[in-house]
């Protein structure tokens, strides 16, 4: 298999252009998906990605990036940037994920990336069932990343995006093997945590943090309202 052929697990699941036509044929000339990545993740930013995809050109192996290999996302990636109209990807800081919390910061990042394209956006679609976007008419997809090509394109800018970030990190810090987890819990990290405690990069607002034996500052606990803070 060349960087080029996908997978024949993956050559039927190709996500369409469907809902981006039908907001085209309504008026709305750019259209915007928006995907995010790092939501869930113990060290590192919170990563969103916009594509806005163009009306006449295809791109073929475009898929959620959870379908695809890290290789293959890697040649997706680059061939998306020559094929979009407009790319952008922002971050939220993992300061600015324990200041906030992650729904404000999800909102931030959001700001960033749509200020990001460098063009008015007439309309977002957004992966799942909660709408963060808030200054733009959205529409939610649930699972979207498997229906939209540009939510699609979007998890693969922000996943690879983040990915050699965490990678650079871990030559920095490769007690937490960055490298493999990209900042997630697994029991190596939650092993490396509780021999060395968080690095720079970690977010303290997990309730986990409570539970390290390392002397330190302590974990961030005020708007700390997120139930997603309580996992692991």
């Amino acid at each position: 298999m060349t960087a080029h052929q996908l997978r024949g697990a993956v050559k039927h699941k190709a996500p369409g252009t469907r809902i981006e036509r039908e907001l085209w044929e309504s008026g709305c000339r750019i259209v915007a998906g928006i995907d995010e990545v790092g939501r869930g993740a113990w060290a590192g930013p919170l990563t969103l990605a916009a594509v806005v995809a163009p009306r006449e050109r295809k791109l073929y192996k475009v898929r959620d990036s959870k379908m695809l290999t890290a290789a293959e996302r890697e040649v997706m990636h680059d061939r998306i940037i020559e094929w979009a109209d407009h790319v952008s990807v922002a971050h939220a800081t993992q300061e600015e994920c324990d200041e906030l919390g992650m729904s404000a910061a999800q909102k931030l990042a959001t700001n960033r990336v749509l200020s990001g394209l460098g063009v008015a956006v007439d309309h977002c679609l957004v992966d799942g069932n909660w709408d963060f976007v808030e200054t733009v008419p959205t529409t939610t997809v649930v699972k979207g990343d498997a229906k939209s090509i540009s939510i699609a394109a979007a998890s693969i800018i922000a996943k690879v995006t983040r990915d050699r970030m965490m990678t650079s990190w871990h030559a920095v810090y490769p007690s937490y093997s960055f490298a493999g987890n990209k900042g997630y819990p697994c029991p190596r990290h939650k092993a490396a945590l509780e021999a060395h405690g968080p690095s720079v990069i970690h977010r303290r607002r997990w309730a986990f943090m409570d539970d390290l034996r390392w002397s330190g500052i302590r974990r961030v606990v005020d708007n700390a309202d997120d139930p997603q803070l309580e996992l692991f």
